[in-house]
């Protein structure tokens, strides 16, 4: 490899780098400035050995970077469909992590206090207590507790539970 040869590899090679990145037409945009260098290289060359064949294909090489260029402007990128949905798919996994890490921290509760957005079942509890308390309305613990044991499976097993251990 001569020196001319090894620092175009080299330059294509940090162009390539650089560009892993970018958009495409930025890519392209960057091409075409490294094609037009190394065919303004090429002429220089062409013109040092007197070879106009070199400084002809070398100058048409260079003009034709230079409409790339003249054409790029009018020119958008276009995001792949798969690209679309993965970037869909990563934000609802960031959404469902953010609710799964507010369930779990309790931070879900006081924000659906919060807003108001109560479950049905707390709030059937809340009459039944609150009724169980009110001297005019005729339920008492017995009934609250039946109640709650109906519409709370959980509740309802921790309270044999606990009336297996007393007993």
């Amino acid at each position: 490899m001569n020196g001319w040869t090894r620092s175009s590899a080299s330059l294509s090679l940090a162009t390539s780098l650089w560009l892993g990145g970018c958009s495409e037409l930025a890519k392209v945009s960057e091409n075409a400035t490294a094609i037009q260098a190394e065919s303004q290289s090429l002429i220089d060359h062409g013109r040092m050995v007197g070879d106009k064949e070199v400084v002809t294909r070398a100058g048409r090489i260079h003009d034709l970077a230079a409409d790339i260029h003249g054409r790029i402007p009018h020119l958008e990128d276009k995001t792949p469909v798969w690209l679309s949905t993965l970037w869909w798919a990563a934000a609802a996994v960031a959404l469902i992590a953010v609710a799964v890490i507010l369930w779990q921290t309790g931070l879900g509760t006081a924000v659906r206090v919060a807003i108001g957005w109560l479950p049905r079942r707390k709030i059937q509890d809340a009459n039944l207590a609150a009724g169980m308390l009110d001297p005019d309305k005729p339920e008492d613990a017995r009934e609250y507790v039946a109640a709650r044991r109906a519409s709370d499976p959980e509740f309802d097993a921790a309270w044999r539970r606990v009336h297996k251990k007393g007993s």
